[in-house]
């Protein structure tokens, strides 16, 4: 197995992680509260990294694409630590604050 086969089993694995992340995550401020724009930019800025990530990946720039899913895995974190995203009690998929 070369590098490349390990950069890709990497990218396969990030992949799967932040699609879960993605799918499991929703923005935590109430509909009406002024911290809602900002919980919706974090999720907005997650999805079109992952995307991104996809995207780079079937044009096989791997290099890229594991840039683009480690931002978007990112943006989720960081959403979900300042409690502008909701990640549950799942401090596995997010990074919690404790």
């Amino acid at each position: 197995m070369g590098k490349q086969d390990d950069l890709e089993e990497r990218l396969d694995r990030y992949l799967k992680i932040t699609e879960k992340a993605l799918a499991k995550v929703s923005i935590a401020s109430p509909d009406r509260s002024f911290l809602r724009r900002g919980g919706e930019d974090f999720l907005t800025m997650a999805r079109s990294y992952y995307n991104d990530a996809v995207h780079f990946k079937e044009k096989g720039d791997i290099a890229r694409a594991l840039a683009a899913v480690s931002y978007a895995h990112g943006w989720i974190d960081a959403g979900v630590r300042l409690g502008l995203l909701d990640g549950g009690d799942d401090d596995q998929t997010f990074t919690q604050f404790t």
